[in-house]
């Protein structure tokens, strides 16, 4: 569907356009959006500074290039309003007839209102979480969990075909310091002597993950004739174990992916070999010092990166080649979005390099670094698990304010903003929790149309041109903004603007429903309540579809 907004500046360049061809303004195009929605709702629903824009060009002031596309502007359905402000402002306010229809509009979508067509079917790639399966997920974690799973939601929502993956580093260095660290945590749970590596994985995890393996194979491993086998077998237990996990954290955050890809595969299937070769074949690639260097300082990189060490092993930066190789020229996506941790920050600048040394446009590829989060219960910094004195789990963080919570406070920030994640509030049945303030919105909306069920005033055949209520237009021009917010999040890449825009939804409705009685059956008023009726079904509709991007719970009752 078309957007308001991209309708009114169409509007906006027609009436431009008209002007020129009646000589009442000179030729010249501005640059920049057409219509923008202004701070200050008593100036419209949208407003234009193209005058301000073109005045220079024109040689007019812009108060006069205003009132000249003011006077040009085509008559539409939409459009209620048309005036001009100083210094040059063009504002247009929407029709109060259109808006009523709306109502109508949005209930016919139902669970597809919002979508637009943004991405016409370009398939994109959204890879994020991708955590070494050597340790449990953490809070940071979570948070760039939230953050890819809403995006994909809201790319897919602006009609792109998305994939969404999560990446395992199951091979190379830190794997072999896995393995070696859960033999030695389970030859000390069956009673032996063993040091777990210094530079091994040391955390509270690694004990109970032998426990569970002894627990459930016995000493089969020291069975084995060969320690070298004894160590990969266990290994492979212990990584298929840490993989379980994973999904298993991700499902009870309410993620699903739609494929999961292993490093182990890109060496398995040839893939890194091949993006070697292209590399190489591309001038890319040379030898010094007995290792494989990329020669990324060439692309803009700060210094050429080791892909293959003296001694054989391929560098993460090799494998990160490898991967977006597969992803670009096998897999043929025409966008791919990473979504990295704030320990990645100093990898940017080589990824940037990547597409380049590949072939593909750079405008393909998107990084996003998300930061760090802080955890407070009220105004005490929470620094560590309860239960092991590590860092708090994503496991210990849904089980306690479940899901929905952790969706809603991840996403209130913008992926590059530190946060703080207040777990208090987050738990909190009251309006001060926002969670608890939208979803009860959606409560409340479902209980007024059982009520209206129960007393036998269907609204099927509501008439919405009666809604005329300041406070019902409002609540209208609220809803009307779901598809601009969806396109202007899958532009920017931005899911964060989606639980504000829930709570504003939330209040528009709360305030409707002080000002407005709807549920009656007076003869005088049936009319009325049928309509206010259709615009409750509606707004009931925008509110989950709100919640369902961001993957969360739009409850009946509460």
């Amino acid at each position: 569907m078309t957007t308001i907004r991209d309708h009114i500046a169409t509007l906006v360049d027609l009436a431009l356009s008209e002007a020129q061809c009646q000589g009442l303004l000179p030729e010249g195009a501005a640059d920049g959006p057409l219509v923008e929605r202004p701070q200050n709702a008593e100036h419209g629903d949208f407003a234009s500074s193209i005058p301000m824009r073109l005045a220079r060009t024109m040689r007019m002031s812009p108060r006069g290039i205003a009132e000249k596309l003011a006077s040009t502007m085509p008559d539409d359905e939409a459009v209620g309003a048309v005036s001009v402000a100083s210094p040059g402002f063009v504002n247009i306010r929407l029709s109060a007839a259109w808006l009523a229809r709306q109502v109508d509009t949005i209930i016919e979508a139902g669970p597809t209102y919002g979508n637009v067509d943004l991405g016409t079917g370009k398939r994109v790639q959204v890879e994020f979480v991708s955590v070494n399966p050597t340790g449990p997920m953490h809070v940071g974690h979570a948070r760039g969990a939230v953050f890819g799973s809403t995006l994909a939601e809201v790319l897919a929502a602006a009609g792109y075909d998305v994939q969404r993956e999560y990446y395992f580093n199951d091979a190379g260095s830190q794997m072999v310091r896995f393995y070696q660290s859960l033999y030695a945590r389970y030859l000390q749970q069956l009673g032996r002597d063993a040091e777990v590596p210094e530079d091994g994985y040391r955390g509270e995890y690694m004990i109970d993950l032998a426990r569970e393996i002894v627990e459930e194979d016995g000493g089969k491993y020291l069975d084995m004739a060969e320690e070298e086998q004894a160590v990969a077998s266990l290994g492979a237990a212990g990584l298929e174990r840490m993989t379980s996990t994973a999904r298993a954290d991700m499902r009870d955050l309410r993620v699903v992916y739609d494929n999961w890809f292993t490093e182990r595969s890109l060496y398995e299937n040839g893939q890194f070999d091949r993006a070697m070769a292209l590399l190489r074949e591309s001038g890319y690639l040379n030898e010094r010092d007995g290792a494989t260097w990329f020669r990324s300082s060439a692309l803009g990189d700060e210094d050429d990166k080791v892909m293959v060490r003296s001694t054989g092993a391929p560098t993460y930066f090799a494998t990160d080649i490898a991967y977006h190789y597969n992803k670009f020229l096998e897999r043929g996506f025409d966008r791919v979005v990473d979504v990295l941790g704030a320990d990645h920050q100093g990898h940017v600048r080589f990824m940037g390099t990547v597409p380049t040394a590949l072939g593909v446009d750079t405008e393909k590829l998107d990084l996003i670094i998300y930061q760090l989060v802080t955890l407070k219960r009220g105004d005490e910094v929470v620094r560590a698990s309860k239960r092991t004195g590590d860092l708090v789990t994503l496991r210990e963080l849904v089980d306690e304010v479940g899901a929905d919570a952790c969706r809603f406070f991840f996403l209130t920030r913008s992926a590059q903003s530190q946060m703080e994640f207040d777990v208090e509030l987050a738990k909190k049945r009251s309006d001060e929790n926002p969670v608890y303030y939208v979803q009860y919105a959606h409560a409340r909306i479902a209980g007024i149309l059982r009520t209206a069920l129960e007393r036998g005033i269907g609204h099927a055949d509501g008439d919405v041109s009666l809604l005329e209520h300041e406070a019902e237009l409002v609540l209208i021009r609220k809803m009307v903004a779901l598809p601009d917010l969806v396109q202007m999040m899958a532009q920017r890449l931005e899911p964060h603007h989606l639980p504000h825009y829930a709570v504003e939804l939330a209040t528009a409705f709360h305030t409707f429903y002080e000002r407005c009685r709807v549920v009656s059956n007076e003869p005088d008023e049936l009319d009325l309540s049928k309509a206010r009726l259709r615009l409750v079904e509606a707004t009931k509709t925008v509110l989950a579809r709100c919640l369902a991007l961001m993957l969360m719970s739009a409850p009946e009752e509460m």
